[in-house]
């Protein structure tokens, strides 16, 4: 493959970014490939969750489709057939069809480009093979993973893998920048619940509000179980639309990030949350994990804190100057490092370099009437 690349991309969701991250970390990327001059279609498959909170029905970089079922998704056979690369994405609906079908059809280069990785390898492990299974690796041509570290062995060595690559998700850093806003919270956190990452929650955040009544709190994002006990300074949002994000992490003296225990497990899964918050110059306090100094340095980029006490000795410091120092330095790391131009790069050198390892045989009609694995 060279110059220009038709590329189709099969994942959860492009349009909604109501209660996934993914929507966000594909908008990044994939405006970012389309600035590089590649055509991109992105395929969705129709639910009704996702079609009540649309949010961009009409990207300009890329084109939008859906499909109903996967009878629907044969009519892009001939899409699938032509296209230079081919990436489907984890938590895709009946994605192990999905795989088999764009496996056979075809003729590029294949890839998985998995946003929850260490999930999957947990699943995988349990037996539970909704969206990938052990044979559908090895059978792509490349894996991409949000995970690094250690997992990018085991993903070749265990599963059979041809080649395992570590894609972290990225900031749009001409969407994402400091924004001369009033600072309405000492600390946000932006995320959808999840049960694994609700006592760190608490011990960070909302043990620190019950103990520092004066300072101002926030927690944005759908499905949090309606018998919590948010203290009565803790503001609750049901969902920040991704346009409102930049405002959302500059009304916040601090924002903290919190990680799902698969991930904390298998380290190296940088959220796109530290990406986001510090391009917007807001300063992250993180739980820890291994590999988090590889993508920012504690204690001068990023602040990491286990215990309520680290949280509040940090929010109740009258003084600006540690926190503009790390604001500043944080910025400045993920400009450099971590936007969707780069990760945009590395995708198009990764997929360049992956190329199909069989022979890509002829575009047939015929077999595309069969019935989906």
């Amino acid at each position: 493959m060279s110059g220009s690349l038709d590329i189709v991309v099969l994942g959860l969701s492009l349009s909604s970014s109501w209660g996934n991250g993914h929507a966000t970390t594909y908008r990044a990327l994939l405006r970012a490939t389309a600035a590089l001059g590649h055509r991109i279609t992105f395929l969705e498959r129709e639910v009704p969750w996702y079609a009540a909170h649309r949010d961009l029905a009409a990207p300009e970089y890329c084109r939008l489709e859906f499909y109903k079922d996967l009878a629907g998704l044969r009519r892009w056979s001939p899409v699938i057939a032509g296209a230079d690369a081919v990436i489907v994405g984890s938590y895709v609906p009946e994605g192990v069809r999905v795989g088999h079908f764009v496996q056979e059809v075809a003729r590029g280069t294949t890839a998985f480009y998995d946003i929850d990785t260490p999930v999957t390898l947990a699943k995988l492990a349990q037996g539970e093979h909704d969206y990938l299974s052990p044979e559908l690796i090895a059978g792509y041509d490349l894996y991409l993973s949000f995970t690094g570290g250690p997992t990018l062995d085991l993903l070749m060595r265990r599963y059979g893998a041809p080649v395992a690559r570590a894609l972290h998700c990225s900031v749009d850093a001409e969407l994402y920048r400091p924004r001369d806003v009033d600072r309405r919270w000492d600390l946000s956190y932006l995320g959808t619940y999840s049960p694994d990452r609700q006592a760190m929650l608490e011990r960070l955040l909302l043990e620190p509000a019950r103990r520092a009544p004066h300072l101002r709190f926030v927690v944005a994002g759908p499905q949090y179980p309606a018998d919590i006990a948010w203290p009565a300074n803790v503001e609750r949002l049901e969902h920040v639309a991704p346009s409102d994000h930049p405002s959302f992490y500059a009304a916040s003296r601090y924002t903290l990030n919190v990680t799902r225990a698969d991930m904390v497990k298998a380290g190296f899964s940088p959220s796109v949350r530290l990406f986001e918050a510090a391009a917007c110059g807001t300063p992250v306090i993180s739980d820890t994990w291994p590999g988090i100094d590889a993508v920012m340095r504690p204690g001068s980029e990023i602040v990491l804190a286990e215990d309520t006490e680290t949280v509040l000795a940090l929010l109740c410091d009258p003084s600006a100057e540690r926190r503009d120092r790390i604001a500043r330095a944080a910025r400045a790391r993920i400009l450099s490092a971590h936007t969707s131009k780069h990760r945009a790069a590395q995708l198009i050198n990764e997929l360049e370099a992956a190329h199909p390892r069989t022979p890509a045989c002829s575009f047939r009609e015929p077999e595309l009437q069969r019935e989906l694995p």
